[in-house]
């Protein structure tokens, strides 16, 4: 079985190579970014030799908001120890590479078992962490046979994974090499230990640390502040091209005394021209924002402000839930703000969560995004009310990282 899954894997890694040699931009720097790879990472000092090291991989930029809490506290704690961080994919190294508090970053070398074999060797690892259920088994392996501690942080597992199928039973016994599962969920735990491990613990997710951490740092955009000049706002995030039609629809029956702040997902310019050519003439670009023009609605042209920016909201709408999944809930929660967000949300815990609660809500079509967020702008008892409710969501979910580093500080 094992030969079978390394040969999948470089199957894998060769269709990434042809999607590449074709032109599609994550598979360009998927590619791209392992090129020499070895040579960055095994470039140790003398010094940082004499350390030991702790390795957390992440598959992409949500996983690495969801390690990082545990990441920052482990740095703090036990500065002794060297951080290695790896990426999976592009969109998450690129720009997280020179924004971090590890000490080395990069992407993480395909899961074969000679790639296994050299990482190990190269770094004197003290321990591996996983975040949420990235499984790479030949790596997993590798840890295992060197006597390696292993821990998975946030861990999320369904009844309808792989793990459970008739042919899941090579799978599952991987899943006992791990040194302990940190939960999120009753279910998860449930899970694991159908599959035959004890070593669980709930814990919660990391991932509402973080963003209330960020939430905590003073910020502030006088630019945005004069845009929105005394109105009252409505932020969209991470928006796909659905949810930016459906927007523009609504900003048509949308109260002069509101404005609206559209993030893309995508910031490539040729979507930002689609998003112009849709919205006509009353917008105008984060990049080129003129205060004086008091259009109603303003593009997010840029990145890494966005979870600062829900500070402004009275309610948000994040984007994907049309075309694809839905993004990052927990930092516009985190202000108190209601949200909404397409029909495709299961695959997302906390989404799930707030939408029983009442604090987010789903909205399958344009006449159902009018309607709500007309209520929400005119109904200040039901909008103080689901504010309230997600108020309460966040702090009923943080402490996460505390009870994590809590288990591990007798073994770091």
């Amino acid at each position: 079985m094992r030969l079978l899954y390394s040969f999948g894997i470089r199957l894998y890694s060769a269709a990434v190579s042809i999607a590449a040699f074709f032109g599609n931009k994550k598979a360009v720097q998927w590619r791209d970014g392992r090129r020499g790879q070895w040579k960055g990472i095994l470039n140790l000092s003398e010094e940082e030799k004499k350390h030991k090291w702790i390795w957390m991989h992440v598959s992409s930029l949500g996983e690495y908001e969801q390690g990082l809490p545990v990441l920052e506290t482990i740095k703090k704690e036990f500065p002794k120890y060297k951080i290695l961080l790896t990426f999976f994919s592009p969109s998450g190294y690129e720009i997280k590479q020179d924004k971090t508090c590890a000490d080395r970053v990069a992407y993480m070398p395909s899961d074969t078992l000679c790639n296994a074999k050299r990482l190990v060797k190269a770094f004197p690892l003290k321990a591996a962490f996983f975040v949420k259920y990235d499984f790479w088994f030949n790596y997993i392996k590798v840890l295992h046979d060197n006597k390696i501690p292993m821990y998975y942080v946030s861990m999320l597992l369904r009844r309808d994974q792989y793990f459970f199928k008739p042919y899941g039973r090579w799978f599952r016994k991987h899943l006992t090499y791990i040194d302990y599962y940190f939960a999120q969920d009753e279910e998860t735990e449930q899970a694991l230990r159908l599959l035959g491990t004890e070593k669980t613990t709930i814990t919660g997710d990391t991932r509402f640390d973080r963003v209330y951490n960020i939430a905590q740092q003073p910020a502030s955009f006088p630019e945005i502040e004069e845009f929105i000049n005394g109105r009252k706002c409505i932020v969209a995030g991470s928006t796909w091209k659905t949810d930016e039609k459906m927007l523009h629809e609504f900003s048509k029956i949308m109260p002069d005394d509101y404005c609206l702040i559209i993030a893309p997902h995508h910031l490539n310019d040729s979507h930002i021209r689609q998003i112009m050519a849709l919205l006509g003439d009353d917008y105008q670009l984060y990049t080129a924002i003129n205060p004086k023009n008091h259009c109603k609605i303003l593009v997010l042209n840029t990145i890494g402000i966005l979870s600062k920016i829900y500070r402004y909201a009275r309610f948000v709408h994040i984007g994907g839930g049309y075309d694809d999944t839905i993004h990052n809930t927990q930092e516009a929660v985190v202000y108190g703000c209601p949200v909404t967000f397409g029909p495709i949300y299961g695959m997302f815990k906390e989404a799930v969560d707030l939408v029983k609660e009442g604090g987010a809500y789903s909205l399958a079509n344009q006449d159902e995004m009018n309607e709500m967020f007309m209520r929400f702008i005119n109904d200040e008892a039901f909008l103080k009310q689901t504010s309230n409710i997600c108020n309460d969501f966040l702090r009923r979910n943080l402490g996460a990282t505390e009870k994590i580093v809590k288990e591990l500080r007798s073994v770091l």
